[in-house]
């Protein structure tokens, strides 16, 4: 007898339906995969856009080019995605692997290395983002205060693009906070459950 995948032994012992465990284990693996290629690709284009934009403006004869070294914000937001890719590329490698291969256990220590380096990215990702956009709205507004002038009344075609590698780089630093939350899950459900319980831990 059992209600909602939770049966009864003989001996009053919880027994849990392993078959519905496995199908939300395979979603939550499956919602990982997705999450980490999202994450991968939309890096690789943030960094593409923000490293490859540049203008030339001629002022008083003298020609002068905006490129993203000359910001400091965008230098760190270019390196943090690509960083950022990188890792979720190593990531989807694993498991891809992980799925192909079937069962295999999630150990502990793996799942904090895990954990860690997810929460490091998503960390990387939210202070890039930060200190580009802010470096963009002052490009964009200007300073009258300390008189810094509007960079993006010469340099349009720059700012639009840096722009919109600032919003892929936001939908990035956005999936690496959630997939981080999805990394904590797997990590902490290895230490919940009476051990009498069917374990089940999450396979990769």
């Amino acid at each position: 007898m059992s209600y909602l995948a939770v049966g009864v032994s003989p001996g009053n012992v919880p027994v849990y339906n392993s078959t519905n465990l496995k199908v939300n284990d395979r979603r939550l693996r499956v919602a990982e995969l997705v999450l980490r290629c999202l994450i991968c690709g939309l890096g690789v284009v943030a960094a593409a856009l923000v490293g490859t934009d540049t203008q030339v403006k001629e002022i008083f004869t003298v020609q002068k080019k905006a490129k993203f070294t000359d910001m400091k914000a965008l230098v760190f937001l270019v390196v943090a995605n690509g960083i950022v890719s990188a890792y979720s590329l190593v990531q989807v490698v694993r498991c891809v692997v992980s799925m192909v291969r079937g069962n295999v256990l999630f150990s502990k220590p793996i799942a904090w290395i895990i954990f860690s380096g997810d929460q490091v990215m998503a960390y990387v990702c939210v202070a890039a983002v930060g200190a580009a956009t802010q470096s963009a709205v002052l490009a964009k507004l200007g300073q009258p205060e300390l008189q810094w002038m509007k960079i993006c009344n010469m340099y349009d075609k720059f700012c639009n693009q840096v722009g919109e590698g600032i919003a892929s780089a936001l939908l990035v630093s956005l999936s690496t906070v959630l997939l981080s939350c999805v990394s904590a899950f797997n990590l902490f459900r290895l230490y919940g459950g009476n051990k009498n319980k069917t374990t089940v831990a999450s396979r990769w």
